[in-house]
C-alpha cells in the first residue's frame, strides 16, 4: 500500500507569490530601459569596466601602513624586507585598477574643451604611472614626518609623536591626501577621489586630491574641514575644525559645462592659522603669509601678510598684527 504526500503549503505559497513574481518581471523590464551598456561615460551607464573601490581602499591602507608602520623589526634589513613585501602587495592591488581607470581620461572628456587622445597601450601607461608614483613615496614619507611634527608642536594636548600617528584624524586626512594627490598629479582618473572619499568617511575631513599642500600642515580636531580642488596651501599652515576653502562660483563653457581645472579656490600662504568654522572663498582670494584668521569669519577678499582677521557683526575686520599689538 503506497502513500502520496501533497505539499499543499508549498503550492499555496507559489500561488500567492505569483503576483509578486509578475511584478518583479515588470520592474526588471522597466529598470533595464534606464541603463546604458555602452563604453562611453554617461550618467546612466552601468559601472562595468571601472576601478574596484574595495581594492583601491585596500591599496590605500597598505600605503598608510607604510607611511606610519606599526611593526617592530629587528634591524634595518628586516624593515626593508617588510617594505618590499608591502610594496608588492600594493602593486598587485592597484596596478589593475590604474589600468582600468586610465581610459576615463578620454571617456570623460566629452564635456571639456580639450579632447584627450586614447592611449595606444594602456597597460604600459599604467606601469609607467605606478613607477613614477613609487619613486615619490620617500618624498611623501618625508612630508608626513613634518606633518607629525607640526601636529605635536601645534597641540599642547599631544603627549607623544606616537599619539599623533595613532589617534589624530588630521594626520590620517593629510597622509591619505598626499598619496591621492600624487596620483591626481599623474592624471589617474577616479582612484584619487575614491581614496579621498574613504578618508572623508573615516576622518570627517574632505580634501580634494587636486589641492596643493605644503610641508608641516596641521588640521586640529579635523571634523568638517573642506578644501577644494584648486586650493593652494603653503608651508606650516594650521587650520581648525569646520574650515572651508571653497569656490565662490565657476565659469561655464559655450555648451554650459563647468570649465575644469581653473583656479577657483583660495591660496593660503606660509605660516597662516585659520580658526574654527571660518569660510574662505574664491580663486583670487589670497591669505598673506603669517596671517591669523579668527573663528566664524566669512572671507571672499585677499588680506595682506601679517593680518589679523576677526568677525565684527556680519563683516570681517582686517588689521595688521603689528598695528594691533601697538593698540592702533
Amino acid at each position: 500500500m503506497g502513500f502520496r504526500v501533497e505539499f499543499r503549503g508549498q503550492n499555496n505559497f507559489t500561488h500567492r507569490m505569483k503576483p509578486v513574481s509578475e511584478l518583479i518581471d515588470q520592474t526588471a523590464a522597466a529598470l533595464a530601459k534606464l541603463y546604458s551598456t555602452g563604453d562611453e561615460d554617461r550618467p546612466e551607464n552601468i559601472l562595468g569596466n571601472s576601478p574596484a573601490a574595495a581594492n583601491v581602499v585596500k591599496a590605500l591602507k597598505v600605503l598608510l601602513h607604510i607611511l606610519c608602520p606599526k611593526i617592530s623589526p629587528a634591524n634595518q634589513q628586516e624593515l626593508q624586507r617588510w617594505m618590499n613585501a608591502q610594496l608588492k602587495e600594493f602593486r598587485d592591488l592597484l596596478l589593475p585598477e590604474i589600468e582600468t581607470a586610465i581610459p576615463f581620461r578620454w571617456k570623460s572628456a566629452s564635456g571639456q574643451r580639450e579632447k584627450i587622445a586614447p592611449e595606444t597601450d594602456v597597460h604600459n601607461e599604467a606601469v609607467r604611472v605606478l613607477s613614477l608614483f613609487l619613486k615619490e613615496l620617500p618624498f611623501i614619507r618625508e612630508m608626513v614626518i613634518d606633518d607629525v611634527r607640526a601636529a605635536y608642536n601645534g597641540d599642547p594636548a599631544a603627549l607623544s609623536f606616537a599619539e599623533v600617528k595613532l589617534a589624530y584624524p588630521g594626520l590620517l586626512g593629510i597622509a591619505a591626501h598626499r598619496l591621492a594627490h600624487e596620483l591626481y598629479r599623474l592624471n589617474v582618473p577616479i582612484i584619487p577621489r575614491i581614496m579621498n572619499e574613504w578618508t572623508h568617511a573615516h576622518a570627517g575631513i574632505d580634501i580634494h586630491p587636486g589641492a596643493t599642500i605644503g610641508r608641516g600642515f596641521f588640521i586640529d580636531h579635523g571634523t568638517g574641514v573642506v578644501i577644494g580642488e584648486t586650493a593652494r596651501i603653503g608651508k606650516c599652515v594650521k587650520i581648525y575644525q569646520g574650515v572651508t576653502l571653497g569656490a565662490k562660483s565657476f565659469p561655464l563653457d559655450e555648451h554650459g559645462y563647468p570649465v575644469k581645472h581653473v583656479q577657483r579656490h583660495p591660496t593660503v600662504d606660509d605660516g597662516v592659522v585659520i580658526y574654527a568654522n571660518t569660510t574662505i572663498l574664491g580663486g583670487d582670494t589670497v591669505i598673506g603669509h603669517h596671517s591669523t584668521i579668527g573663528g566664524n569669519v566669512f572671507l571672499t577678499k585677499s588680506v595682506p601678510p601679517y593680518s589679523l582677521v576677526t568677525r565684527s557683526g556680519e563683516a570681517a575686520t582686517v588689521r595688521s598684527k603689528e598695528n594691533n599689538a601697538a593698540g592702533i
